[in-house]
C-alpha cells in the first residue's frame, strides 16, 4: 500500500473517532497526527500536552506556536512524574510508569473535554525498538491512528514534507529521562543540567546529540559518527568542556560509537522469566 493509500486510511479512521485529543509533544509523529485530526474534525479533535521537567522547554514552546499557528486548541498539563518515587528510581520499565500516569490523565482530560478517544503518534517501526511505554496504552484504551493505518517513519516524514510541516526532517527526540542510566536516580536539578547542555550542543549546529549522565560529575556527549572529529577538534572541545562544566559537570567526554538511539536502554531477557 502506498503512503498516499495509507494516508487516506488515517483520515477515515480519524473520521470515525468523531472526536479526539491527541497527546501531542512536538515531535514528527505526534506533530502529524494533530494536523491530520485536526484537518479531519476540525475543533473536536485538540491537543493535550505535558510540561514537565523531563520535557524540554523549547520542545514546549514549539507546541504551543505549532497550535496557535494551526488554530489547534491545546491543553498543558502540568508533568507529575517527579513525584512518582518509583519513576525517580529509574528502573528498566521507567517509561511504563510514566506513561502510565501521564496517559490516565489524559483519557480523564479528554473525557472531561468531550472527546471520545485519546490518541498517541507511535508509528509501525515503533514496534520494533523496545517500548515498555507501550503497554502502558493499549491497558488504557489509546488508540494508535498512525499504527493503525501502517504508517512507517519515512512515510509520515514524506507526508509531513508534503503538508508543508516543519518537523518533516526534525530528528527523533526522546524525554530527558532516557539520558540517565537504569537505576540512576532521576531528579530535576540533573534534568536541567541534561537539557542546557544538549541546548548548547544543537545551538552549535549538532542535530542528532544526546548528553548522557553519568553519577553527578559525568556528562557523555553522543552526536552523529560523521561530525565527531568536527567535535573533537580543540577549539570546540574545549569551548564544550568549559560550557558543561559551568552547568555543573566535573567531566566531559565524547563517545567514539557516535550517536546511538536507545544506548541506555535495558531491555529484559525473557529467557530468565
Amino acid at each position: 500500500m502506498s503512503e498516499k493509500s495509507k494516508f487516506d486510511v488515517l483520515r477515515e479512521i480519524l473520521a470515525g473517532m468523531g472526536s479526539v485529543a491527541v497527546a501531542y509533544s512536538s515531535g514528527v509523529d505526534s506533530t502529524f497526527l494533530l494536523k491530520a485530526a485536526h484537518d479531519v474534525l476540525g475543533d473536536a479533535a485538540f491537543a493535550v500536552t505535558a510540561a514537565s521537567p523531563i520535557h524540554p522547554r523549547r520542545e514546549l514552546e514549539e507546541s504551543r506556536e505549532f497550535c496557535a499557528r494551526e488554530g489547534i486548541r491545546q491543553i498543558v498539563l502540568e508533568g507529575e512524574e517527579l513525584s512518582l518515587q518509583e519513576f525517580r528510581r529509574n528502573p528498566p520499565d521507567r517509561c511504563y510508569i510514566c506513561k502510565r500516569a501521564l496517559f490516565a490523565r489524559i483519557v480523564e482530560t479528554a473525557h472531561q473535554n468531550g472527546a471520545k478517544f485519546v490518541a498517541e503518534g507511535s508509528n509501525v517501526d515503533d514496534l520494533s525498538d523496545y517500548r515498555p511505554g507501550l503497554r502502558a496504552i493499549e491497558e488504557l484504551g489509546i488508540r494508535s491512528p498512525l499504527r493503525e493505518a501502517g504508517l512507517k517513519k519515512a512515510e509520515i516524514r514524506a507526508l509531513s514534507r508534503e503538508l508543508g510541516l516543519a518537523t518533516w526532517d526534525k530528528p527523533a527526540y526522546a524525554c530527558l529521562a532516557s539520558r540517565f542510566a537504569c537505576g540512576e536516580e532521576i531528579d530535576e536539578a540533573k534534568l536541567r543540567m541534561v537539557e542546557s547542555a544538549e541546548e548548547k550542543l544543537m545551538d552549535l549546529g549538532f542535530r542528532e546529540v544526546r548528553v548522557r549522565i553519568h553519577g553527578k560529575d559525568l556528562a557523555r556527549i553522543e552526536v552523529e559518527p560523521g561530525r565527531i572529529p568536527e567535535l573533537a577538534a580543540p577549539a570546540l572541545a574545549r569551548e564544550v568542556t568549559e560550557s558543561l562544566k559551568s552547568l555543573g559537570f566535573r567531566y566531559v567526554s565524547l563517545d567514539l560509537a557516535g550517536y546511538k538511539m536507545g544506548s541506555m536502554n535495558v531491555v529484559p531477557d525473557e529467557s530468565k522469566k
